[in-house]
């Protein structure tokens, strides 16, 4: 692995020095109407490093700027900003008459005009205290985005970020469930997942599932990096997701929105928000509620989210920033259905009994510091107090429901951590330079019960109380860890255009296990013929040290070549010590999986009416931790969690979209129409396995084909998307089995969905939203369940209208 990856290394390098160019001489004046000269205006070429402040006589000068195609902006306080397309291949002077701004309001915001995105951007070379360059990032921007934000529909919001598997477990979005490149899709597991910087998952190291997902009525954008994050963000194989909440508007002390949406099956959905600006004061508070029935039986649900943020601008270089979420919710669920259910009714529900509750705290305070012109500081402290209860019959849906006492899974969440960055801008040899460093204190704790509870008492409705008469049935424990983490990134301009960008990571990972558990086996007439209480205490501490490359060469605004390599490492988790699952038994001699991911590729935006971005990749994943079926010496069968092998994924990604009215009728600026294509293919197989079942088998949950196509137009103040999502078949074991009768292994069959979204703006007050999801109707299923919310197949939702009315003041 280690000579693959120098060998990697040496070829992005060396590919990368072949690139040069000539450098000229950019220069010319700021004046406003009467000729007057725009002293400090600022002159930037975007998405480079050159910017330049105008001096007393309004001129300005580049110099060294590499022949190319570029974006100029210019802006000033008081004037209208603006941005003109340049080509450089000679020394050149350009001028520029700035428009001035007036408005009469007591306090004066200027800000350039929004340009519409249709819903998709990229992360900056460097933003605040994180550095991006050389990595594949992608930005969703939500309010560019005509879809059904009410019901946080996943196809349509990431229907432009290249290669994900989507997995839809309910109507209501309350759960996200997608996995990148191959890797599982479940609770966002191979993602490091975070909300404004901070983690937001039950235990990012111990057990990385997301119960809670920031509502997309309150996120403002939604930011990705893919595997080579790992240094800055963890050392997971996935990559980051960060969600940007909204802020208050900071033109106004006070502005109030409702979203009220109703739809299908009794879905009803309220979003109320108030944000502003108070002299040094920004806030912004944010309620939702929604609840429903479902499309199939026994799915109603009722989830509260809750938000309030606080940012205290204490002076020009100091910003303190309280916030707080709070969720809940009670959702009864389905189960799945067996390959035969599925066929002959996909609606169906055989499980009455099965109820899931989520309790979410999440509180952070985040210090912003301007040390200097050279020097920035970023400090987040977070915490997390949660719960999440399941109760239900967890056994194969292939067997009828004996209405006994019901499985009853209780876990609480507390943990708490701090990550501080230091940003330094220098400049060596002319050329400026940035240093991260970061370090990272991560403390975890789970209380995890598994038991019985009392059916006798409750029926079938949600009490999530133990029944004491089961004990022999009750397990136990204590899941501590500790993860301490220092990391650092340069970024080394070696010319204006290319960039080397090195890192490293320390991790101090310590994971520990305090409990019991009861092994109780019955006979087919219900009678215990043997019962086990073992007690368990492990404690497995690691330190190591991952590292990873990168470059960047930024030959115009049209054309950009990024790479990267870096090593990553996955720590097992909870759920890989001890599963509370009866159905799945785990490898005692469990390890850690460990391997790296490598990135090459090409973006670009010509002129504002085409953006691309094509990519390979390549995963490199050793002792990947998989399940197989089998049966122990009684024959009873069990799914066994192990490490299987070596894995290797490699892919292309690509996503292009093209403004078409730009070519026809170019005269009709106030109207557009874009059509994109997102295109990812994924070859992913287990290799050097010394079990044959596996060797050379496909890897569960990967498949070949994820291919998405749509358009999205604006006209005025109308706007509409509709979009075609196709993914080909997947495995969901090692052993590629395509049929099981307990309907928790086998075949994914290749699907295809379409969504419709339009949006209309009467005025500043009032808008219209509608949602058609799943338009032809189509009867699929993207996941088999081997837990909640039942094994077996879960189907995913029919055809479904959604409408929004929005209120403004």
């Amino acid at each position: 692995m280690k000579k693959t990856f120098i060998l990697i290394t040496t070829i992005l390098i060396i590919s990368s020095l072949k690139l040069a160019a000539q450098s000229f001489n950019l220069s010319g004046s700021v004046k406003n109407g009467t000729s007057k000269a725009i002293a400090g205006a600022s002159v930037v070429l975007k998405n480079t490093s050159y910017r330049v402040a105008c001096d007393a006589e309004g001129n300005y000068h580049l110099t060294n700027v590499p022949a190319g195609n570029y974006n100029i902006e210019v802006s000033s306080v008081g004037f209208k900003q603006i941005t003109r397309s340049i080509k450089v291949n000679s020394d050149i002077a350009v001028d520029f008459v700035m428009e001035e701004t007036v408005e009469q309001i007591r306090d004066v915001d200027v800000k350039a005009a929004k340009e519409k995105t249709f819903g998709i951007t990229r992360l900056s070379a460097v933003e605040g205290t994180t550095i991006n360059a050389g990595k594949k990032s992608e930005v969703i921007v939500l309010d560019d985005v005509t879809g059904n934000k009410a019901t946080n529909n996943t196809r349509q919001i990431y229907s432009k970020i290249a290669g994900l598997n989507i997995w839809e477990n309910d109507v209501s979005g309350i759960q996200l469930g997608i996995g990148g490149r191959g890797l599982n899709p479940n609770r966002v597991t191979n993602f490091n997942t975070r909300q404004n910087g901070y983690d937001i998952s039950a235990d990012a190291l111990g057990y990385p599932e997301s119960y809670y997902s920031p509502p997309s009525e309150l996120t403002d954008r939604i930011e990705i990096l893919r595997g080579a994050s790992s240094l800055q963000y963890g050392t997971q194989f996935g990559g980051m997701i960060n969600f940007k909440l909204k802020e208050g508007p900071t033109d106004k002390a006070i502005e109030v929105t409702s979203r009220e949406t109703a739809g299908s099956w009794g879905f009803f959905n309220t979003t109320n928000s108030i944000g502003g600006t108070i002299k040094k004061v920004q806030y912004y508070t944010f309620f939702q509620h929604k609840q429903g029935d479902g499309w199939r039986p026994n799915s109603q649900f009722n989830v509260n989210t809750a938000y309030a943020g606080i940012t205290y601008k204490a002076t020009d270089r100091l910003s303190l920033t309280f916030q707080y979420t709070y969720m809940d919710y009670l959702a009864q669920q389905p189960g799945g259905l067996t390959d035969a259910g599925f066929k002959s009714d996909p609606r169906q529900s055989i499980r009455e009994r099965n109820w899931f509750k989520v309790n979410w705290n999440l509180g952070a305070f985040i210090l912003d510091y301007k040390l200097n012109d050279h020097l920035k500081l970023n400090s987040r402290f977070f915490g997390l107090s949660a719960s999440r209860d399941a109760l239900g019959n967890l056994d194969y849906i292939s067997r009828a429901d004996p209405n006994d006492d019901r499985n009853l899974f209780k876990d609480k969440y507390g943990n708490y951590g701090n990550e501080t960055r230091l940003l330094y801008s220098y400049k060596l040899k002319g050329n400026p330079q940035n240093l991260l460093l970061g370090v990272r204190y991560y403390h975890g704790h789970t209380d995890r019960e598994q038991g019985l509870g009392n059916n006798a008492k409750t029926g079938s409705r949600s009490d999530f109380d133990y029944n004491p008469a089961d004990n022999d049935y009750y397990s136990k424990y204590d899941f501590p860890n500790n993860n301490l983490s220092l990391f650092a990134e340069n970024i080394f301009r070696i010319t204006p255009r290319f960039s080397i960008i090195p890192g490293i990571r320390f991790e101090n990972i310590v994971t520990k296990a305090d409990g019991f558990y009861t092994q109780v086996n019955k006979d087919f007439a219900g009678n215990i013929i043997y019962k086990k209480l073992t007690n368990e205490n492990k404690n497995n501490g690691r330190s190591f040290v991952i590292g990873g490359i990168g470059m960047s060469y930024f030959k115009s605004e049209a054309m950009q070549f990024y790479g990267n390599i870096s090593q990553n490492y996955r720590a097992i988790n909870f759920n890989d010590i001890r599963s509370i699952n009866k159905n799945i038994q785990v490898d005692p001699n469990l390890q850690d999986e460990k391997g790296y991911s490598a990135d090459l590729g090409m973006r670009g935006n010509v002129s504002g009416v085409f953006n691309y971005d094509v990519s390979v990749f390549a995963i490199n994943y050793d002792n990947r931790i998989g399940t197989v079926d089998t049966a122990d010496a009684n024959f009873n069968d069990y799914r066994y969690r192990t490490n299987i092998s070596k894995s290797r994924n490699i892919g292309l990604e690509s996503f292009a979209e093209l403004e078409i009215l730009h070519f026809i009728a170019p005269q009709h600026n106030n109207t557009k129409l874009s059509v994109f294509v997102n295109l990812a293919l994924i070859d992913a197989s287990y290799i050097d396995s010394k079990v044959s079942a596996y060797n050379n088998r496909k890897v569960e949950l990967a498949p070949d084909v994820i291919f998405k196509t749509g358009l999205s137009y604006q006209y005025k103040k109308l706007s509409a998307s509709y979009q075609l999502a196709y993914t080909s078949e997947q495995f969901t074991d090692a052993t590629n089995a395509t049929f099981t009768s307990n309907a928790i292994n086998g075949l994914i069959p290749a699907y295809t969905v379409m969504d419709l979204s339009a949006a209309y703006q009467f005025n500043k007050t009032f808008s219209l939203q509608g949602s058609v999801n799943n338009l032809a109707d189509e009867r699929y299923f993207t996941r088999r369940a081997d837990s909640y919310p039942g094994p077996g197949i879960v189907p995913s939702d029919a055809r479904a209208f959604y409408i929004t009315l929005q209120v403004k003041l």
